[in-house]
């Protein structure tokens, strides 16, 4: 079998200044290999070096273009914190690589406009740093309401200005300060969702079915442990290499001019004939005694996320502000989390307005739209809950957690309550509500597992007047046979049978 023919080395020594190429993207070719500052060779390693520290995070020293130029392109990436923007963002440190490269591409051009050497570079520097400055403060306003704003694309910060730019913007800064004193809304929103396990323990199973063994008071419980070899008690003969233990027979050996040689290979085989003796250690120890409890079992969290925000005209106001905050830390944790979001911001009949809350520019710009508008209209809940279960059909919402957002003035019909209770039995699917009102509602009871009650609404509407209500329970303390409870629904006669009823004359007591 014929050797492999070496390889081809004519055209190697030519080719290897070329190699950063190999490892640099594509969008970056042009502008490194046809610039005005510095020689090729020494420009491909550099920028190649200068984009692998600002993917590192850390401060970069550019090799090139070198001197003072060199210098000032160190000092201004450092003033402006550029590395920590672009730190593990790909697509943000190519952009700013291209932006920095095009500025100093127009130092020739500032020459030939009469500009000294040294100016024009200062000229193209301060050019460079006030571009970035105006983008890194977009991304600081992203970042406020959004936390981490993610890797931006080159094409996105156009649509990104005009964007913080609107009157919506504006509101949804103000919205994200709010979210600030609502601690809680935050933590309600991160356990939505059934995908991961959380931190916090789940209340155990009402049926008992997961069991776990624990331990209760001690019994007091004695051991006897058998010592061997220790003086006590002698219980027979057996071979070992004890001599203080040993019998007379072994002993008769050492004396004998040749069989003492047979004892001292008896003593290095352990095969000397001994007496058995060991002692017992009696002891009293503490056994834990076992019992059977349920187990507990770590809640589920960080999961899809379905919102419906009540946007009827009873909302205008103090409350409006914080439904758009919910749908606004919804969003953000959305983002932080990459979880799927999707809210359903319902008024009166037929009104709803679904919103697939994205991270792109288009997606912002649909919460913006969202939070900029205001509420009115009336209110009915059954749309979007239908919808809601429809989405539990999808297996991307399969482990979907439901939150709604409300003052509560809504009722869903017993059948579409039914159609949520048969969701939470064989779907999992848990209901959270945000109570943005004065009191609970039988509406809203029948339907959420819990209840998160932002008591001081008013305030966030410029209002200083405080609830006039010393507790949200007010329908289940003062009229508790209205909810529909099993135990209410078991001792309620549906609405034909008392009709039948009365027609007959019957009474309950006849029945």
């Amino acid at each position: 079998m014929s050797a492999t023919p070496p390889r081809a080395q004519m055209f190697e020594r030519l080719e290897a200044p070329l190699a950063p190429l190999e490892r640099l993207p594509r969008g970056l070719w042009l502008w490194s290999l046809v610039h005005s500052q510095g020689a090729l060779e020494a420009r491909l390693p550099g920028i190649e070096a200068l984009r692998t520290a600002l993917l590192e995070g850390v401060l970069p020293s550019p090799a090139w273009p070198g001197g003072a130029l060199g210098e000032g392109i160190a000092t201004t990436l450092t003033e402006l914190d550029l590395h920590r923007y672009c730190a593990g963002k790909t697509a943000l440190s190519d952009t700013v690589l291209r932006s920095l490269l095009w500025h100093l591409d127009l130092i020739v051009d500032y020459c030939d406009r009469g500009a000294e050497t040294s100016a024009a570079e200062a000229m193209a520097l301060e050019c460079f740093a006030e571009d970035w400055r105006e983008r890194t403060g977009m991304i600081d306003e992203l970042g406020e309401v959004l936390g981490d704003p993610g890797d931006i694309k080159t094409e996105h910060w156009d649509r990104l200005r005009g964007l913080l730019r609107s009157e919506g913007w504006r509101e949804a800064l103000r919205i994200r300060r709010l979210i600030e004193d609502l601690p809680g809304l935050a933590r309600l929103i991160r356990g939505l969702g059934r995908s991961a396990p959380g931190e916090e323990f789940e209340d155990a199973p009402a049926d008992g079915s997961a069991q776990e063994q624990i331990t209760e008071a001690p019994r007091a419980e004695t051991r006897v442990t058998r010592v061997p070899e220790l003086p006590g008690e002698t219980r027979g003969v057996h071979r070992s290499d004890r001599i203080a233990r040993m019998l007379p027979s072994e002993a008769l050996l050492l004396g004998h001019p040749r069989l003492r040689l047979v004892w001292h290979a008896r003593r290095a085989e352990r095969t000397l004939l001994s007496y058995e003796d060991d002692d017992r250690l009696r002891e009293t120890l503490p056994r834990p005694r076992p019992a059977t409890l349920p187990q507990r079992r770590r809640r589920l969290e960080a999961g899809p996320m379905l919102i419906c925000v009540d946007t009827s005209g009873s909302m205008n106001g103090g409350a409006e502000a914080v439904a758009k905050a919910v749908v606004l830390e919804a969003a953000r944790m959305a983002h932080a989390q990459r979880r799927p979001c999707h809210v359903f911001a319902f008024g009166g009949p037929d009104e709803i307005v679904e919103l697939e809350l994205g991270f792109e520019p288009a997606g912002l710009e649909r919460l913006v739209r969202f939070i900029g508008q205001g509420f009115h209209g009336g209110t009915d809940i059954c749309l979007p809950l239908a919808r809601s279960l429809a989405r539990l059909a999808e297996l991307r919402w399969r482990q979907a957690d439901l939150l709604i957002a409300s003052d509560g003035e809504f009722g869903a019909t017993a059948a579409l309550a039914a159609a949520v209770d048969e969701a939470k039995a064989t779907l999992g699917l848990r209901v959270q509500a945000v109570l943005i009102g004065d009191r609970e509602t039988v509406g809203l009871l029948e339907l959420a597992d819990a209840v998160f009650w932002v008591r001081d609404w008013r305030r966030f509407g410029g209002s200083k007047a405080a609830s006039p209500v010393h507790d949200k329970s007010l329908t289940a303390l003062y009229f508790p046979g209205a909810l529909r409870s099993p135990q209410n629904r078991a001792a309620t006669v549906d609405g034909d049978s008392a009709a039948r009823a009365v027609r007959s004359g019957k009474t309950e007591d006849q029945e």
